[in-house]
């Protein structure tokens, strides 16, 4: 049996994206479910930060940041698409994320017409 990363708080984060579809439905702009998923971590009294930039450097140097839709509970990335399903390039982003952040789970949440999916993806350099 593998152990789950924030079991509790992973959770709470799939639910409220469910919550979410299951009340706008779908076909909506991805800034209206940020705004939504916003809404219900609020309700929920669940700590997040939004579009939380992330600074990069090089040899001390600034050279760019990232901007990421959620850090929650200052321990899981959430990324959230309007697409039908995860492709290599959105695991990338999250694991990049991940590496930046030094945080051991992002979770990728994605609206679509056949409902909610959603990938976690942990930093592997992070957990052993």
């Amino acid at each position: 049996m593998t152990n789950i990363i924030h079991p509790e708080l992973s959770y709470d984060i799939i639910n409220s994206a469910y919550n979410v579809y299951n009340q706008l439905g779908v076909d909506h702009q991805e800034k209206v479910f940020h705004r939504a998923m916003a809404v219900d971590f609020d309700k929920k009294e669940i700590y997040y930060e939004r579009e939380k930039k992330i600074k990069l450097y090089y040899e001390g140097e600034y050279v760019g940041e990232y901007r990421l839709d959620f850090i929650v509970g200052n321990k899981i990335i959430v990324e959230l698409k309007v697409r039908p399903y995860p492709e290599k390039i959105h695991i990338k982003q999250v694991l990049d994320y991940l590496n930046a952040t030094g945080l051991d789970l992002a979770i990728l949440i994605f609206f679509t017409r056949d409902g909610v999916k959603y990938k976690r993806v942990v930093n592997s350099k992070k957990v052993k």
